[in-house]
This record gives C-alpha cells, sequence and structure tokens, in this order.
C-alpha cells in the first residue's frame, strides 16, 4: 500500500471517530422534538452587559453560589414554560403560561387531558379554578411554592448544596441568553440536575434532570417578555381583584 493511500484511510478514520463524539456529546440534549435545547456557547459575550452595569465574576462549582445569590428576578414580566416529563412508557408535555406582578403569579397550564388550570398565588394564599368556571377554590399556598406552580424547579436550592455536590458551573449563552450554568453530582437516587440562570433576569431559563444519562424532566423558557401585566390579569372569574392598578 503506498503513501497517499495509507494518509487517506488515516484521515477518514479520524473524520469518522470525530462525527461520532460529537453526536455522542449532543444527544442528551436532542432525544425529542418537544423540549429541545439549544446548542450553548460556553463563552457568552457580556459586552452589552458590561454597559448595563453588570459586573461579571469568575463562576466555578466554589464560586457559583455566591454568584447566584447575587441575582434578582424581575418584579414584572411574562413568559411561557414548556415542560416535558418522560417515563419508561412515554412522555407527557404541558405549556404554562406565566405573569408575575406586585408579588403575585398567575399560571394558565394546559393539561394533558385538554384542561386548562388556572392558578394565582402570592406564596401565602392560592386560588385555583379551571377552564372557564367561574368558581375558585381557595387554599392556603402551604409549601407549594410560586415556582412549583408554574412546575419548574427551585433553582436557589443550588445555594444550599454542598460544593462537593457541585459538578459542574460556568457562564453559558442559549439562545443568545447569557446564562450561569450549574450541573450536580449524581445524587444517592441516581439523579443529575442541570439549570441555566439568566445573568440579566435571574430566570431559570432551561433546567434538565437525567437519570443514567437519559432525561426525565426537561424545561425551557427562554424569552420573557418585560411588559407589565395588568390587574385583569388578577382578577379571579368571581369578580375579585387582587391587584390594584
Amino acid at each position: 500500500m503506498d503513501e497517499r493511500k495509507r494518509n487517506w484511510i488515516t484521515w477518514s478514520f479520524v473524520a469518522l471517530t470525530v462525527l461520532v463524539i460529537a453526536a455522542m456529546m449532543s444527544s442528551t440534549l436532542r432525544r425529542t422534538n418537544r423540549v429541545e435545547l439549544p446548542d450553548t456557547d460556553e463563552s457568552p459575550d457580556f459586552s452589552a452587559g458590561t454597559d448595563a452595569g453588570l459586573t461579571v465574576v469568575e463562576v466555578t462549582p466554589e464560586t457559583v453560589q455566591t454568584a447566584i445569590a447575587t441575582l434578582h428576578r424581575p418584579e414584572a414580566y411574562r413568559r411561557t414554560i414548556t415542560v416535558e416529563q418522560f417515563w419508561s412508557t412515554g412522555s407527557a408535555t404541558t405549556e404554562t403560561a406565566v405573569a408575575v406582578l406586585a408579588g403575585w403569579t398567575r399560571t394558565d397550564r394546559t393539561l394533558s387531558g385538554g384542561q386548562t388550570r388556572h392558578t394565582i398565588t402570592d406564596g401565602q394564599t392560592t386560588y385555583i379554578w379551571y377552564n372557564s368556571e367561574t368558581s375558585v377554590y381557595e387554599t392556603a399556598a402551604g409549601d407549594i411554592t410560586a415556582d412549583e406552580e408554574q412546575g419548574i424547579p427551585t433553582y436557589e436550592t443550588v445555594l444550599e448544596l454542598p460544593t462537593a455536590d457541585i459538578a459542574m458551573a460556568d457562564y453559558r449563552a442559549i439562545s443568545g441568553v447569557n446564562c450561569i450554568y450549574v450541573e450536580t453530582v449524581e445524587n444517592a437516587d441516581g439523579y443529575v440536575e442541570r439549570y441555566w440562570v439568566g445573568v440579566d433576569t435571574g430566570l431559570l431559563m432551561a433546567a434538565e434532570r437525567l437519570v443514567d444519562e437519559e432525561p426525565v424532566y426537561r424545561m425551557a423558557a427562554l424569552t420573557v417578555d418585560m411588559t407589565a401585566p395588568t390587574a385583569a390579569d388578577f382578577t379571579l372569574p368571581d369578580g375579585r381583584i387582587l391587584v390594584s392598578e
């Protein structure tokens, strides 16, 4: 076999190996067409944020808790959250429209059975009704947080983790949104959790929970409408107004 033919075979093998590795690395975020997290950039551009007073600090497993603690969520915004959950026999997807104003959070969640579940909560009292019903169920919020009403994990729990439980932390851009990325080590139940927290909004933009590298939960809400909701969004179907103009 001549030298040119051996070189051609060698480079063909190298190219094939690179393609296989690339496919394996991207597969964990591309197992479904419903909630597909886009590729992330580990070197996001913070030039725009710097003009707005953003202080960029190094993020590592040792410093990420301090960085997250400095973030503040906006007092008023709207967005839509898509959540997909997986189990051995299938999956289910829900979409939740979220409106936040004056300490109140409203969610309108489309359930897999076709119903729409509406909730309004201030963390003390929660109001619940379905579809276009006029009757409202009122209950103490108890331990159910506004995040749980949205079907998303409360990422601030990262602040309570021992540093040894944080496997990876850095800055990453996802769909052009600069985020703090956190990945936990596998816990006793075999779960690994990943969070993308927007540095400009302090909101959870995306998250995953995996077992044996397979997703069991995935959420994404990559755009935020900073237009403030109105009092009408926080008016119950029985006519009670929870937020004044």
